[in-house]
């Protein structure tokens, strides 16, 4: 497993190349890195019974989309990503674990912005 201070250099750069149209709507939103996720984790992205290798990412809140103006005191949207499933699916060279997490990153920033796992599959990052 690549050193975690390496994986959060990714994520980070990962976070920094999003359009700033992207990064400026983005508010109240923690993003945080796990090794695996939890039996919870899974049931919260509908995979009860999976492998939890095969949950990357996990987006939890209120998306952008499904706010309104009543939307107040809430606590911080947070986007957690999986370091062991993502290295599992990427393997162990550093340019494909950087390009998994690129991905990981990216669809699970749309599910902040309301875009669900159906759309995303027609755009091509499912």
């Amino acid at each position: 497993m690549m050193k975690r201070v390496l994986f959060e250099r990714l994520v980070a750069e990962a976070l920094d190349a999003l359009p700033e149209d992207f990064l400026r709507h983005m508010e109240n939103v923690e993003v945080v890195i796990e090794a695996w996720p939890t039996r919870e984790d899974l049931e919260d992205a509908g995979l009860e019974g999976e492998d939890r290798s095969s949950l990357l990412g996990l987006y939890l809140g209120v998306p952008l989309t499904d706010r309104t103006t009543d939307y107040a005191g809430y606590l911080p949207d947070r986007i957690t990503l999986f370091q062991g499933p993502i290295e599992a699916v990427a393997g162990t060279d550093p340019d494909e674990i950087q390009a998994e997490v690129q991905d990981t990153v990216i669809h699970e920033v749309a599910h902040y912005f309301g875009i669900s796992d159906e759309r995303l599959e027609e755009m091509g990052w499912g």
